[in-house]
């Protein structure tokens, strides 16, 4: 008897063994479930508190979390924040009208391009946005011989409390963020085009280098330097012709002086109502 009551006795607890490990399972499920939602819902929290860190100037603010190193002599374990870890390189609002309407265009003359550039540093000081130095990168089909606006930018060097960022610099910056790649170069060499940067006043010696390093293929400038520091703005160490012989060397056509005189009224006009920065 006792053989048929042990098989008895398995026959009925294994369908209630099945069952308990089911409702386990399914605990277990929804237990996983309400946990990834709310770890979801924590995580984005935390994206939408650091992005609220980032202030108008484009860069973070000192806050504990935007900052991932523990003060050890603390002892409740705070971070401290005696610096920001991140940064963020914005243009001026009215920017984003500019290049939408422009964006379609094709340009075929140097003039009509650099009347771009010349725009961009004119509304810059117009809107009290930054110095009156503007820029704009130009993709060039080498079949067709049309240009098409592809990346613009402006100094922010005041409203950014950022000396670096010149007009040249933000142009090439967020063009190559656009192109995917730290070199227009390498870039066009995937694409079959060229970039050119247009700029309505001869680079500084920052933005020569960092015109060299682009990859840009054409540099072509409005106002001479001369003209910049005719108005208080220092230029530094540009050497004529040897900087532009460089640049040449390495590649970039260069051309001067195209609609200087209306790029420097607009530096004389800065000159007479806006701020001198130097270091």
């Amino acid at each position: 008897m006792s053989p048929v009551t042990t098989s008895s006795s398995q026959s009925v607890s294994a369908p209630a063994n099945l069952q308990s490990i089911a409702t386990i399972s399914g605990i277990a499920v929804i237990h996983a479930f309400v946990i990834g939602a709310i770890l979801l819902r924590q995580k984005k929290a935390e994206e939408r508190e650091r992005n609220d860190n980032i202030n108008k100037n484009g860069s973070c603010k000192t806050k504990t979390e935007c900052v991932t190193e523990k003060n050890d002599d603390d002892s409740n374990g705070e971070l401290i924040a005696d610096f920001s870890t991140c940064l963020v390189v914005t243009l001026p609002e009215w920017t984003t009208d500019f290049y939408s309407e422009r964006k379609n265009n094709t340009y075929k003359s140097q003039r009509e391009m650099m009347q771009v550039a010349m725009e961009l540093s004119k509304i810059n000081v117009q809107k009290n946005t930054g110095g009156p130095f503007g820029t704009a990168i130009f993709e060039y089909d080498p079949k067709t011989e049309n240009c098409k606006l592809f990346s613009i930018g402006v100094n922010r060097v005041v409203p950014s409390s950022n000396s670096t960022l010149h007009g040249e610099m933000t142009a090439i910056q967020f063009g190559q963020q656009k192109a995917g790649s730290f070199s227009f170069s390498s870039a066009g060499a995937k694409s079959g085009k060229e970039y050119h940067l247009y700029t309505s006043c001869a680079p500084c010696c920052q933005c020569l280098g960092a015109t060299m390093w682009s990859g840009v293929s054409k540099l072509v400038c409005g106002a001479t330097k001369a003209d910049a520091e005719a108005i208080g703005f220092s230029e530094g160490p540009v050497f004529d012709p040897q900087s532009y012989d460089a640049l040449e060397e390495a590649g970039c056509k260069v051309v001067r002086e195209v609609l200087r005189d209306e790029c420097k009224d607009v530096l004389d006009w800065y000159g007479m109502n806006g701020e001198i920065y130097n270091p």
